[in-house]
Formats: structure tokens, sequence, C-alpha cells
């Protein structure tokens, strides 16, 4: 519950020696979470800059239940080994600008959350109004660019751009699973320059676990109104995979001038079910479900405009 942070420095150096933390992990002999690097809560008008994070024990940089965060001209960093380490996670926040930064992690650079099955639905603060742009994101076992699992509040109004992906299992993913209820939508993801990309781009129902027994398996997330456009990818293996929920499936996608150069070692192209949308100007070509006659991209782009440059405005009101 603070108001008017500012954590700065001339490139000085937070190291927060994570390998005890991560041994630990991975051997299963804690009995509690790892702590992060940052993390502010219910706090408002926060800027973190020119700083350098090494080696979180979990997150590097982690804003939960905050307003008006400017994150900028920062990097981030764990060993590709590190077990779930992740850069940047706005959780359950609004209002957030993540600028100008580099990042590499051992799972996640950056990735948007907003509570856990039956609480996060309870508490019902999504994640929205975000504008990250101008980053160089790496990672090892997750993504570059993440959306949920943990999305039970809600991920909406969200715009990414010019941003560079590289050296990495996946570059953007969504995640959720039954049970976390919530949505992700109105998003738009352009001009975007990937490179040694494992998946382009995934979306998947079937991810992610519970924190108890006590959710309820009826509450079915939905993944609607997803813009992705000017993207290039050099050495991809698979361009995009889209598994949706037969209850739920995930709708309005929309893929515009993606040019995807994949390898030798290529399994397939494409993969869709449960998913329904519009592309055009899309190498290699993608499936038919991504081709719905009844959705244009016209429709999709107009539908999302004033909230992309709502998303503009929140985030240089933000700097």
């Amino acid at each position: 519950m603070l108001n008017d942070v500012v954590i700065t420095g001339n490139n000085g150096t937070i190291d927060g020696v994570g390998s005890i933390w991560w041994r630990s992990f991975t051997s299963h002999s804690l009995n509690y979470s790892r702590p992060h690097l940052i993390e502010l809560v219910a706090s408002n008008s926060v800027v973190v800059s020119n700083i350098t994070f090494l080696n979180t024990p979990a997150y590097g940089i982690h804003p939960v239940y905050c307003s008006n965060v400017h994150i900028h001209n920062i990097s981030i960093s764990a060993p590709s080994e590190s077990p779930f380490t992740v850069g940047i996670v706005p959780d359950s926040s609004d209002n957030v600008c993540i600028e100008d930064c580099t990042i590499s992690m051992g799972f996640d650079a950056i990735a948007l959350k907003s509570g856990w099955d039956e609480y996060g639905i309870a508490y019902g603060r999504p994640t929205k109004n975000v504008h990250i742009r101008r980053v160089h994101l790496q990672s090892s076992s997750g993504s570059t660019l993440a959306f949920g699992s943990d999305m039970s509040g809600g991920i909406s109004n969200v715009l990414v751009e010019h941003v560079h992906l590289y050296n990495s299992k996946t570059g953007i993913v969504f995640r959720t699973t039954r049970g976390r209820g919530g949505y992700m939508k109105e998003i738009v993801i352009s001009d975007i320059e990937m490179e040694n990309i494992y998946r382009a781009i995934a979306a998947t129902g079937h991810c992610g676990s519970h924190p108890d027994d006590k959710f309820d398996p009826n509450a079915l997330p939905h993944l609607d109104q997803i813009i992705l456009k000017n993207m290039t990818g050099t050495n991809i293996t698979i361009a995009g995979t889209f598994s949706g929920l037969e209850e739920s499936p995930f709708t309005n996608i929309c893929l515009s001038n993606l040019n995807f150069s994949l390898n030798s070692m290529s399994p397939f192209t494409w993969e869709c079910s449960n998913v329904s949308g519009f592309s055009e100007s899309v190498v290699p070509k993608p499936c038919l479900d991504l081709e719905t006659p009844s959705v244009s991209y016209t429709a999709c782009s107009s539908m999302l405009s004033n909230r992309a440059k709502a998303t503009t405005q929140a985030s240089y009101s933000s700097a």
C-alpha cells in the first residue's frame, strides 16, 4: 500500500544468489515458496529503472494488485537451468508499461498473471492496460512472452510491439486450463522478430496445476479477440499450436503478415483443435481452423483499435 515508489540506480546490480534456492526447489526440500527480488503489493505509481537483476530465486519483479507501474531500462538474467525463474510478472495489476529491457531467464521472460482458480475468481482483479515494447527476451524451458496460466481474474487490453525474441523454446504462449475461469482477450501483439525458436506461437487449454481440490472444474477460461501481426521468424521448428477446450474453444484469433522460416527438424507446421479465427499473408499456411470465413481480420482489427489506443495512452501516463 505504497504510493510513489522509485527503485533506480546507475546500472547498479541486485544479485539474488538464487542457486541455493534452486537446489532446494529441485530436491523438493522446500516447505514454502521461494522469494522474489522485488515484490510490491497494492501499490500505486511505481517506477523500476536502470538496474541489473541477477539470479532471482523465483521472480525478478513481481507487482501484485498494483496500478501505474513503469519498468524500463533494466536487465534481468538467470541461468538457463534455473528452475521456473521468471523475469517480470505483472499480477492482477493495471496500467503497466514495460520498455527498453533485456531479459534472459530459465523459464519465462515476461509472464502476465491474475490469480489462481477459485481464489483469483473470488478476488476478481484483472491484469489490464499493459504496454510492452522494445524489449529483448530469451527463455530456456518456458516462453519468452507468456499469458497465464494463472489468469482467473482476467487479462485484457494488452499491446505488445517491437519485440525481439531469440534462442528459446517458445516465443509467445497463452496458457490456461479447466477450473481457471477468467479470460484472456483484447490482446494485440505486433512487429515481432524471432530467431532460433522451437515453437513460435502456442495457445493451450490444458496447462496448469491447481492450488487445492476446491476448484470448480466447470469454471471454464475464455480466450478471445487476439491479434498477432507483422511477425518474422528464422530457424523456427514449429510455426504454431492452438489447443482450446471442447467446452470453451478459442475464438477470434486473427493472424496477419506472419512469415516463419522453418528448419529441417519441423515435424509439422501448424496444429489446431477447438479454435477459430482468420488469417491473411501467413507463411507457412496455417490450419483451416484459422481460416473461418465468418471471422474477418478487418472486423477483428476494428474491434480492438480503440482498446489498443487506450493501452498506449495508459502506458505513456504511467511513464
